[in-house]
């Protein structure tokens, strides 16, 4: 069969999702959707044409198999990048697989993560030791890590069920791009990384994430490096955080905890393969005293915040004690390159430890001059302090390294030359051929961005404007949902304002009423610590053992790993097996911020309240929200306005779509923020939010709690 012509290829993808199309016939649960056939099409002719395409695809359209399927019948070799591991691991384990028997497509797939999220076999080997580990738990950790790595095909961490990525043995047993010795290990042909590249250079489909994409794209380093070049389709799908995780890399970063690592290894290695020929104990010693110095001198802040940093030293730092510590860094780096350089030729780890203090002194000295250009610096505070300076968007990044514009360049301008197979395949159930045609195309590259959440105007101007995408294709895809009927937004009139120091307090109070009313099932987002703690702290006690509401659980961030608060929440209805359906056990209360906003998804009876306690501005003391803000106002703009309105937007967005994730679920939305009604840019922001039927009288939301209701034991 000849390759598919450009309107062949466009209608099988549209056949795909008809009511008789392949999907219908063999995947669960499927339905036909206009929104989604609309974004699978537009990511169609996207492939077909080059360019790039955002699509803010809403909750329910199935935005997933919208770009998957026209990607897998495009026959082109496509990478598809991710902001969590979570979803990498889905459409690696499930939705991608499901695909490729669904269209009986013969495909490779692969599933490339950062070196991090794979086992060293060196490291295990040369530093996971138990005096290196404080705590009973890792020490136990590292033996099951020892017998699983006996028997692990990938290296893949996230096999291993019970080890946290805080773990202190995480670091121990993975490798970094600093720490990697290359070719020179010893466990080069065995190694999980390289063995995972491997089978991503061969592949037609590589999952990888966001962070891999910008850390590659930054450094130039082999992996990614080696995919893009060769692949004509891009896919960014939880597309809202390219620019946050984009910044994170192509700016510098100079850690407390990556100079105490250096500090380990070079005891490690100097113990081991170079005892007696160097004091090693004391030359560690002094450097860990140094970085321990230099943390001290930072300063001891209670939670994660950031220092300004617009002056030669930190904002609140001493300047003669701040100069005094970087000496004192600068001796400690001098002293270790010494000893390193001495025994440089006993072990492959010893120049690449030589190479590692240069670097950190390099990047020390890089702080200690001015920043240059449109960077915003700043130190962060949390357990390990961070340097760093960053830009502030990923704009120029984007224009010039991916979609080949220069600043002179209104139109795309980056053609690549790629052989482009296309299987043959007959989308109407007949057996699959082995044949393939191929031949040489000169097309521009295919860039595709989407998430359920991109701004709060016709434009997407949130998303597209700091990653330099205004001139792309812009679709936005509606929620199939019928919001009016299926949930209530419920803004609270009489509440204080969230300046009062009562806010927390009567939402608490209006949290138990309605925890009363559905037994549980409520997700309660906060915007700070505080809050979340108060609020946790006073329904914990609330519905604790001995209050007689032993059979509603309240879970807090913080108490276990993420995923399993996660796990936790969703189990009281997923376990539930008794055929009487007018009974149902009664659920859990989570009361979370920051990551919770987005990427927990609770379909069904779990949930059917989320409870918002204000509204999510940006932290007005955050050096680069306030660089951001005053760009704008350079530039005449308002940063308000401009910035922190739509911030806020999208916040909400994200959080009031952890409610309704199909069709037959029901919920309120409850935001305890008068703000939203009394203030221009409150009603702009409950403009942005899905088209719920809102009230403001407690009545009201007491009738709708009552009708969705489902009777609990």
């Amino acid at each position: 069969m000849p390759a598919l012509s450009s309107t062949e290829y466009i209608t099988l993808v549209e056949s795909a999702f008809s009511a008789e199309g392949l999907l219908a016939r063999n995947t669960s649960h499927f339905q036909p959707r206009s929104g989604q056939t609309e974004m699978a099409l537009a990511v169609a002719k996207t492939m077909e044409n080059g360019g790039s395409l955002v699509v803010e695809a809403g909750t329910g359209v199935g935005k997933t198999f919208a770009y998957l399927v026209p990607a897998l019948l495009s026959g082109e070799r496509v990478l598809l990048s991710t902001a969590t591991k979570a979803l990498q691991d889905q459409l690696f384990s499930r939705d991608l697989p499901q695909l490729v028997k669904v269209f009986k497509l013969p495909l490779k797939i692969a599933l490339l993560k950062g070196r991090s999220s794979y086992l060293c076999q060196q490291r295990l080997q040369t530093h996971a030791r138990e005096h290196n580990l404080s705590d009973k738990s890792s020490i136990k950790t590292l033996t099951l890590v020892r017998e699983w790595a006996k028997s692990t095909q990938t290296g893949d961490l996230a096999e291993l069920g019970g080890l946290e990525e805080r773990s202190a043995l995480w670091p121990l047993i993975t490798s970094s791009r600093e720490n990697c010795l290359g070719s020179q290990c010893p466990e080069h042909k065995a190694c999980f990384v390289n063995s995972a590249r491997k089978q991503a250079l061969s592949a037609d489909i590589v999952v990888i994430n966001h962070h891999l994409f910008f850390a590659d794209l930054a450094v130039k380093e082999s992996g990614m490096a080696e995919l893009l070049p060769s692949v004509r389709v891009v896919i960014f799908d939880e597309a809202h955080q390219l620019n946050e995780t984009g910044t994170q890399f192509l700016g510098e970063q100079l850690s407390i905890a990556q100079l105490l690592d250096l500090v380990r290894d070079i005891l490690a290695s100097g113990l081991t393969t170079a005892a007696g020929l160097c004091d090693w104990q004391t030359i560690c010693s002094d450097f860990e005293k140094s970085v321990r110095d230099f943390r001290l001198c930072i300063g001891n802040q209670a939670g994660s915040t950031r220092l300004r940093w617009t002056e030669s030293v930190p904002e609140g730092i001493a300047p003669n004690e701040w100069q005094e510590c970087l000496d004192a860094l600068h001796s400690a780096f001098t002293k270790a390159s010494e000893a390193l350089d001495t025994v440089s030729e006993l072990a492959p780890e010893f120049p690449r430890l030589s190479e590692r203090v240069s670097k950190a002194e390099q990047t020390l000295k890089h702080f200690a001059a001015p920043p240059k250009g449109d960077q915003v610096r700043w130190v962060e505070l949390g357990q390990m302090a961070r340097l760093v300076e960053a830009p502030l968007d990923i704009a120029i990044v984007v224009q010039e390294k991916m979609l080949g514009l220069k600043s002179d360049q209104t139109n795309l301008q980056n053609p690549l030359t790629v052989q482009k197979t296309v299987q043959d395949e007959h989308l109407n159930g007949s057996e699959t051929t082995d044949q393939s045609t191929s031949e040489y195309v000169h097309l521009p590259r295919s860039w595709i961005f989407t998430s359920a959440t991109l701004g709060n105007d016709d434009t997407l101007s949130w998303f597209t404007k700091p990653c330099g995408l205004e001139s792309s294709q812009i679709l936005q895809v509606q929620s199939p949902f019928d919001y009016p009927n299926q949930a209530l937004l419920y803004i609270p009139k009489a509440m204080v304002k969230p300046s009062d120091p009562n806010h927390s307090l009567e939402v608490t109070e209006l949290a138990k009423e309605i925890i009363g009313r559905l037994g549980g099932r409520t997700l309660i987002l906060t915007t700070t610590n505080r809050a979340m703690k108060s609020i946790g702290d006073a329904l914990s006690a609330y519905y604790g053992e001995n209050s007689g509401f032993g059979d509603i659980e309240v879970l807090i961030q913080g108490q276990l790993p993420k995923r399993f608060l996660m796990d936790r929440f969703r189990s009281t209805t997923e376990n539930f097996t008794s055929s009487d359906e007018s009974i149902r056990p009664k659920g859990c209360v989570l009361v979370a911020t920051a990551s919770f906003w987005e990427g927990f998804d609770v379909p069904g009876d779990a949930l059917q309240a989320v409870i918002i306690d204000k509204l999510p501005f940006p932290p007005p003391g955050d050096p680069l929200v306030e660089a951001r803000c005053n760009r704008i106002e350079r530039e005449g703009g308002s940063a308000f306005n401009e910035y922190s309105v739509p911030e806020v937007a999208v916040a909400l967005k994200q959080g009031a779509g952890r409610l309704i994730r199909r069709e037959s679920d029901t919920g309120v939305l409850v935001i305890c923020d008068s703000r939203l009604m009394t203030t221009g840019y409150g009603r702009k922001l409950i403009r942005s939010l899905p088209p719920m039927r809102h009230e403001e009288q407690l009545h009201e939301l007491l009738g709708f709690l009552e009708k969705i209701n489902i009777p609990t034991l």
